[in-house]
């Protein structure tokens, strides 16, 4: 089979919907619990466990200090399961991040690999400067980012690997390094935090980190992370395929390179939208990931403009901040601010009577009310607006 012909639908029969429909519950409620006080960081937290999800792997740029390895770091403490970091140099050796070689069999002639806590045995990795790695470094975490298998020496390994995150300062521009970065099939581009929010920052900055592991404990949500991957590949995409194909062909028209391989494997990024959102049938509804596979910021911001039409009504339950960032769909602003609204209620009934909650229960209030007419309300919006008045005006 060629690359080209990656099939996403030809798996076991996936879990019943209220199954489903709690994984997705779960994995989206520690998302969230990642994300709080990542200020203007939620859609990094969340692509990450879309891209888990997938099966595929993220990209992330941005300049030094954004907050990229804390998302990753909080997402992993959130999912659980062994977790691999490393900072890449010039002058990083592979035994670095794929373990030494085991002097025992040296000894006896074999040239194998210790491979216990390093790379090739973790189960979420993030990768900093992953472009600054040696032709050596980069040749074998090829060959186990595509394949899933590590392999040096004798040393033969099936990897655990759900997704690994690269993060670089800025995209590479040396054409041999085109292939390497091309295994990253999602990107995340960040900014650091718009001025308007740097208070927010600050006050984030002075409470401590929740470190704490996700509701499962550790690698508790593995297993629920693992359903909803097993599901999106046996997710039904014959409903959206006409409009993935009509996507793709406006991508290309406009000038944003797609090859035939990132084409295939976007359909992995929508079967995983689907299931996070509680479906096992692919809709327009998850047409918010395709801006993903775009290779640079200013084509996902094409990307955007140009599928506006196709993703308007684009929303993810779980993925909230991300489906809207990426759509600017209404559908997408009225899911974010339900789960906004719904944890602010429920951190507020936990707090003593006092300004600053009220203050934030007051800001929520005023950013339902700008987005939309009174008419236009949806229902779950509806009620959450009205649980926050009578929080702020109580009878």
């Amino acid at each position: 089979m060629t690359e080209t012909s990656i099939a996403v639908n030809t798996v076991p029969a996936p879990p019943g919907p209220s199954a489903l429909a709690a994984d997705s519950e779960v994995v989206g409620a520690a998302v969230a619990a990642a994300g709080r006080g990542l200020i203007d960081r939620e859609t990094v937290a969340e692509v990450v466990t879309l891209c888990a999800v997938a099966g595929e792997h993220l990209l992330v740029v941005g300049a030094p200090g954004t907050g990229k390895s804390e998302a990753v770091r909080r997402v992993a403490g959130q999912l659980g399961g062994r977790y691999f970091e490393y900072l890449l140099g010039r002058f990083t050796e592979p035994n670095e991040l794929f373990g030494p070689v085991d002097l025992r069999g040296l000894r006896e002639g074999r040239v194998e690999f210790e491979t216990a806590g390093m790379l090739p045995e973790a189960e979420i990795a993030f990768l900093d400067e992953v472009f600054l790695g040696s032709t050596a470094v980069l040749n074998t975490l090829l060959g186990l980012l595509n394949e899933r298998v590590f392999r040096r020496g004798r040393t033969v390994l099936d990897s655990p690997l759900r997704v690994c995150v690269g993060a670089a300062n800025h995209l590479p521009d040396d054409p041999a390094l085109a292939a390497f970065a091309d295994r990253f099939l999602a990107r995340v581009f960040v900014e650091p935090v718009a001025d308007a929010r740097l208070e927010e920052l600050l006050e984030a900055g002075r409470r401590p980190a929740d470190t704490s592991a996700g509701p499962g404990g550790p690698g508790g949500l593995l297993a629920a992370v693992d359903r909803l991957a097993d599901a999106a590949r046996a997710c039904d995409l014959d409903e959206v395929t006409p409009l993935l194909g009509t996507a793709l062909r406006r991508l290309r028209g406009a000038g944003v390179p797609v090859s035939d391989r990132r084409a295939v494997r976007s359909q992995k990024l929508v079967a995983a939208a689907a299931v996070l959102d509680g479906r096992t049938t692919a809709s327009a509804r998850d047409l918010w990931v395709l801006p993903l596979i775009a290779p640079t910021a200013d084509t996902q911001a094409l990307a955007r403009d140009i599928l506006a039409d196709l993703v308007d009504k684009a929303a993810n339950r779980s993925l909230a901040h991300a489906a809207e960032e990426l759509s600017r769909s209404t559908a997408a602003r009225a899911e974010r601010l339900v789960r906004a609204g719904t944890a602010l209620l429920a951190e507020h009934r936990t707090l003593p009577e006092g300004r600053d909650s009220r203050l934030r229960l007051e800001a929520a209030l005023r950013e339902i009310d700008a987005g939309f007419e009174p008419a236009d309300l949806p229902v779950a919006l509806a009620g959450i607006r009205a649980e926050l008045v009578a929080a702020v005006v109580p009878s």
